[in-house]
């Protein structure tokens, strides 16, 4: 007898957990404990066919299971590959997984070929897939010469890729010289081939930039064609002379340029073939050319394109089929058309099957003497050959077992003894692969265990189901009994479900419910049982709601919220306004059962949300708040008109009836309109419903009316100021009954269970009956069958179950009305299913493609679409970082969840952490829920570049050195293999000099730089690196000092001496105050106060100044003085030249010059006549703007930056203006001259002694 065996599972509370966490137990995978006696299994693997990046070390999966530990060998090409001959191999500790070490030396191209793994122990061995290794490859483009390309406007143009033959194949793309993709459109295109297709050319193509791009993702590289050069012309823009020396042959294609009808550019001819294998994506593509553009129309010659699979790309040129079948096959056509005619070129396509599974072989654990069977059943077309080998040897060689009969996919065991246990391998291969699938055999006798903790306690809350969980195993299959307390029988199915996985159901759970349960299983070898102890809470509720509220704005609202819930569990109470946080603002106040919400406003409108939720359920109520404006005094003159009265029937008709009224009083504002509304006394007794609106000068109007309906009417007037009351209602008016003219709407089919339609619509109401005996015909029959409609007539409902469906069937159905008269028309179809249940298998072939350190895109395998038993919603990732047994005991591992929605089969793991392993499995989701998980895939991301430094400080400055100290990065990312240190001195000028670079090891978090420059700034940049590169880096400014016991510290003692208060009396208009003479280093405290009719009022606080800085030097030739001083010389030397000419002409002398030259001022010299500047004072290098980031404090950590200038330095900061590059216009404007506000700046002329010596 076959062994059942189910996973244990972690303890969860049974009134969180839904009953379908449970069920899928039932169809998990067969496992053993390992602690028993078991052959080899398989557990991870690298891809088939596995493509390896050439600059990494090659990583070949191999991992499996077993006890004892199976040990682990390899072949390559179909040979022994013996590892310890290569020194570049080496095989992981308890694994079968390769390292080949290309990295210090050999080449990857030397390691291709075809691998395969065997896990052996006593009990049998496993093998692998066999696993082709191949380097990818990413070559460059070939060098080739391209002419530029001249073609008349209109002509077709296809500008050939040919891209290079990489491993995996490139993705193509077309961009300029600007790296932006070029525009593309049903005109201009991108062929599947990488060829970019012009139908017909226009001016606006001329371009010189047209360059293909190949992608090589798997070594993240793009190759570059030469660009083409392509000029569009128009024969009238030819002149004479150019139409003269240029022939058609000369020009591009010389094709006419007029319009013309549509011919293919891709595929040739009237016919092609294509071959696909199923479940691939089936491309096919036209391309055509004419002028007006042609449009491309797709059909299939012999059926339809299938619904929910065909898509349409590339400006419907490509059409693609998803999940490619047989059924697929056929011709299919594509037609170019456009004004002057179309064109048809027809595909037949081919659809062709690699191997895939029917039954795949499973586990099997017998007891001695047992029989059992092995089914290895596979699809393919062509037909696939299976094959079985036992222990990885063909069976046909194998050593006999008189225990095991071949029975082509079947192998059937008979009375089995320990000896019998084996792993079989089965193989299913055509011409388009293959799959193998490892099954063991496992002969054991085992008594029954119980892997369920003992003693777990359930949490469950009232008339909710709780589920009690009894996990064992034992060979043979033991029997499981369930028992209340500590009397009475074996517990029965009539009140509880009993699974088959040892789960006991309570569906319902009532207080009585409460106790201790008793789980026993047993077989022929012994017994075991285990106690579990179930608690039934009371639910919690919300007995007070808050209250819908409408307020005014600027007043008060509160919401009350009382709970009411199971005095052991603890409720937290949380309030939303429109599902997201209350606003943060004190105007909002919560506390036990109350939200009071103060001095509305109208942003507070919306839904606020009371939320109570405890460890096991959790409830809620919500109200919404209107905020209106307070109500406008109404004007005492004007009022809404009085309400018509002397309503009067006649012209009584079946369909129609005449209604007169007398208008009321319009209250000095002329009535616009009368508003007619009507009851249905017969079905809608008491509610009013709109009818019809006429003038305001009417007072007959012709109304339509409907079948079966007692009419009573009413008439209001409306003026600008609003709308009356109703008129009193006039009499009744009973019309004649029809069959109905519609039928229900919102008609649904959807399955509640995996064996029922349920058929839904909305009904009519009384007044859509039209007569008395209202009901409705059902019909429905599967659509895929050839079944007569199944028809049944039920009464006013909105609901019909159909019992004993098929699972996830597609069905058919129609709902008609009819009533006593007739029937109403014939409805359409609509087209339902019958009930989903889980999927039944997980997504195979998960592969992981590590695209970097942050980034990995998984690949899968659909699951078949009869396995999904209901709507595919998509596929579901469950990915982990994985860790070692002492961390997972230590910390709960945190599983991230992705969903990719529909039918994709591959996905992007964004966010993943540099050097880290990680794994996951695929889920395919369904509306039922998710389908088993696949084999967990594990996976590494390399190595990142680390952050920067975490700090950078500069600490010891002397006159020649400078310690720098730092912290590591916070995130390394990988191993740190250096750090890099690059400084550069910065000159009076603020301009950088040459740049230094020094390599730290990466131990190091000290450095001292030695035999600098003394009073010199310098910038240090510092970065980390690893193995992948430099990360970011950390940059910081110091001096060297001039004299070392010239530095003094800062002097923070404020509030520690009894200095005396200086006192300043602003204008009390003003709103700020600059503080002149500080020391810097220096605390102060500060106190500003108002004086006025209330008193006095003061407020005070504390600041510091920055650090002493290195003055700035005066320079002469920029101060006002100066400067006017030099003009009024100027002015009096032009004034005496004048006199001195003047008297020259007049006979007279003066010799200027020589005077001159007697008495030369050396303060006042003349203007250089080289550079304009006076004499030797020049702002050129003394008076730059200090560059970005060149200034820092005087302790050397990176803080925000400080500047000794401020706004008020330099015009009041009002009349100041910045460039675009934040340095300051008007600098040296004159508006202000510059004051010694830190005391620091001479009142001398510079000099290089002043600088120096400005340094404190």
């Amino acid at each position: 007898m076959p062994l059942h065996m189910m996973l244990k599972k972690k303890h969860l509370s049974a009134g969180r957990v839904p009953l379908i966490l449970f069920l899928c137990q039932l169809i998990s995978a067969l496992d053993v404990p390992l602690d028993l006696v078991q052959p080899p299994t398989i557990t991870q693997q690298s891809p088939k066919d596995y493509i390896i990046d050439p600059r990494e070390n090659i990583v070949i999966q191999c991992e499996a299971k077993g006890k004892p530990p199976p040990s682990f060998s390899w072949t390559r090409n179909g040979t022994h590959f013996d590892i310890d001959k290569d020194p570049l191999v080496t095989m992981k500790p308890g694994s079968g997984t390769l390292v080949i070490n290309i990295m210090s030396e050999g080449k990857a191209e030397t390691y291709e070929g075809v691998y395969q793994c065997t896990a052996r122990n006593e009990r049998g061995a496993a093998i692998s897939n066999n696993i082709v290794v191949r380097p990818s490859r990413s070559p460059l483009w070939t060098k080739e010469r391209l002419e530029p390309i001249v073609l008349r406007n209109g002509q077709s143009l296809v500008l050939p890729c040919r891209p290079p033959i990489g491993l995996p194949p490139a993705i193509i793309f077309w961009m300029d010289n600007s790296f932006q993709r070029l525009p593309q459109s049903e005109r201009v295109s991108q062929g599947l081939n990488g060829d970019l297709y012009f139908s017909n050319v226009l001016p606006e193509d001329t371009r010189e930039d047209y360059i293909c791009y190949a992608r090589f993702n798997h070594t993240q590289t793009i190759q570059q064609k030469q660009p083409i050069s392509l000029k569009v012309i128009s024969v009238d823009e030819l002149n004479d002379t150019i139409a003269a020396n240029l022939s058609d042959t000369e020009l591009y294609g010389a094709k006419s340029s007029k319009e013309r009808p549509p011919t293919f550019l891709t595929p040739e001819g009237n016919e092609s073939h294509k071959e696909e294998l199923r479940g691939n994506v089936l491309s096919l593509e036209c391309i055509a050319e004419g002028l007006p553009t042609p449009i491309i129309y797709w059909i299939k010659e012999d059926g339809t394109l299938p619904v929910n699979r065909t898509f349409y790309r590339n400006f419907r040129k490509t059409l693609q089929i998803i999940r490619v079948s047989e059924a697929d096959s056929g011709n299919y056509q594509c037609i170019a058309k456009n004004t002057l005619g179309a064109v048809h070129h027809t595909i037949s396509v081919t659809v062709k099957a690699a191997p895939y599974w029917i039954v795949a072989p499973q586990n099997l654990v017998l007891s001695p003497g047992e029989n059992g069977t092995l089914i290895c059943r596979a699809n393919g077309n062509p037909k696939p050959r299976i094959s079985w080998l036992t222990n990885g040897v063909p069976i046909e060689i194998a050593l006999d077992d008189p225990s095991r009969k071949i029975d082509g996919d079947t192998i059937i065991f008979s009375n089995v003894q320990e000896s019998s246990s084996a792993v079989y391998q089965c193989n299913a291969s055509n011409k388009y692969g293959y799959l193998l699938a490892n099954a063991f055999v496992n002969v054991l006798a085992e008594p029954p265990r119980i892997l369920t903790s003992a003693n777990t306690l359930y949490q469950v809350i009232s008339n909710r189901p709780a589920l009690l969980d009894c996990a064992f195993f034992g060979s043979p299959m033991p029997t499981i009994e369930w028992f209340k307390g500590t009397k009475g029988g074996a517990l029965h199915e009539d009140i509880y479900v009993l699974h088959d996985n040892g789960t006991l159901e309570i569906p319902v759970a009532q207080k009585d419910s409460t106790g201790t349960y008793t789980c026993v299983a047993w077989n022929k070898l012994g017994m075991a049982k285990n106690e579990v102890h179930l608690e039934i809470k009371d639910p919690t509720r919300i007995i007070k709601q808050p209250e819908y509220a409408v307020v005014q704005r600027g007043s008060k609202v509160s919401f009350e919220c009382k709970v009411k819930h199971d005095h052991t569990l603890i409720p937290t109470i949380m309030w939303l306004k429109d599902n997201g946080e209350l606003p943060n603002d004190e105007r909002f106040s919560t506390d036990k059962d109350h939200l009071v919400v103060s001095d509305v406003k109208d942003d507070d409108g919306g839904t606020y949300t009371c939320t109570a939720n405890t460890t096991l359920d959790s409830a809620s109520a919500s109200a919404v708040l209107r905020v209106v404006a307070p109500p406008p005094t109404p004007a005492p003159i004007y009022d809404v008109p009085n309400p018509p009265f002397d309503l009067e029937l006649t012209n009584q008709l079946d369909k129609s009836v005449q209604l007169t009224w007398t208008p009321g009083d319009d209250n000095n504002s002329p009535i616009t309109k009368f508003i007619i509304e009507y009851e249905d006394a017969m079905h809608e007794a008491g509610l009013w419903r709109h009818q019809a609106e006429v003038s305001g000068t009417q007072t007959t109007a012709q109304l339509k009316l409907s079948p079966y309906v007692n009419y009573s009417f009413r008439v209001m007037a409306e003026n600008s100021i609003g709308r009356s009351m109703p008129s009193e209602a006039s009499e009744q008016y009973l019309t004649k009954a029809a069959e109905p003219d519609q039928n229900p709407t919102a008609v649904e089919g959807l399955g509640t269970e995996p064996d029922n339609l349920v058929i839904t619509w909305k009904p009519l109401n009384g007044f859509q009956s039209n007569g008395p005996g209202l009901q409705y015909k059902v019909s429905w029959r599967q659509k895929d069958g050839d079944d007569e409609w199944t028809s049944v007539v039920v009464a006013n409902v909105s609901k019909y179950i159909v019992s004993g469906t098929p699972t996830f069937v597609p069905y058919l159905i129609k709902v008609q009305a009819l009533n006593d008269v007739g029937f109403a028309p014939e409805p359409a179809a609509v087209m339902g299913h019958s009930g989903e249940d889980l999927p039944m298998v997980a997504p195979g072939n998960v592969r992981v493609n590590v695209v970097n350190s942050t980034l990995a895109e998984v690949h899968w395998d659909p699951v078949p679409p009869k396995s999904v038993r209901g709507h595919l919603q998509g596929y579901r990732i469950y990915y982990w970082k994985a860790q070692s047994s002492s961390k997972r005991n230590r910390r709960h591992i945190e599983k991230k969840i992705l969903t990719f929605q529909g039918s994709k089969t591959h996905g992007m793991l964004p966010g993943l952490q540099p050097y880290s392993h990680y794994a996951l499995n695929v889920r395919v989701v369904n509306g039922k829920g998710e389908g088993p998980a696949s084999t967990d895939r594990g996976f590494h991301t390399p190595e990142g570049v680390p952050s920067a430094p975490s700090s950078l400080k500069i600490v010891n400055p002397t006159l020649d050195s400078l310690t720098l100290e730092w912290d590591p990065p916070s995130h390394p990312n990988g191993i740190l293999t250096e750090y890099i240190l690059k400084y550069q001195p910065i000159n009076s000028t603020h301009e950088l000099g040459p740049l230094v670079d020094l390599k730290i090891p990466a131990n190091k978090t000290r450095w001292t730089l030695k035999n600098l420059n003394f009073s010199t700034r310098y910038k240090f940049y510092l970065y980390a690196q690893t193995s992948v590169g430099s990360g970011s880096q950390i940059t910081e400014e110091a001096i060297t000092t001039v004299d070392e016991a010239g530095i003094l510290p800062p002097d923070v003692g404020a509030g520690k001496g009894k200095e005396e208060w200086r006192k300043e009396i602003v204008n009390g208009s003003r709103s700020f105050f600059g503080l002149k003479g500080l020391m810097p280093g220096t605390a102060y405290k500060v106190r500003v106060g108002a004086e006025g009719d209330s008193g006095f009022v003061s407020s005070e606080d504390v600041f510091e100044t920055g650090p002493a800085m290195a003055s700035r030097q005066v320079d002469i030739a920029t101060q006002g003085w100066f400067i006017g001083l030099m003009c009024a010389v100027a002015l009096l030397i032009l004034i005496l030249l004048i006199v001195c000419f003047i008297r020259r002409n007049k006979g007279g002398k003066y010799p200027v010059k020589e005077k001159e030259d007697a008495h030369a001022d050396p303060e006042i010299q003349p203007m250089k006549e080289d550079d304009g500047t006076f004499g030797e004072y020049s702002d050129a290098e003394d008076h730059k703007p200090l560059k970005k980031g060149s200034r820092t404090p005087s302790d050397r950590t990176v803080k925000k930056e400080d500047s000794d200038d401020s706004l008020v330095d330099y015009g009041e900061g009002v009349n100041g203006q910045f460039n675009e590059d934040g340095s300051f216009i008007g600098q040296y404007s004159g508006k202000k001259e510059k004051e010694p506000a830190e005391g620091n700046e001479s009142s001398e002329a510079p000099s290089p002694v002043n600088a120096m010596n400005s340094f404190v």
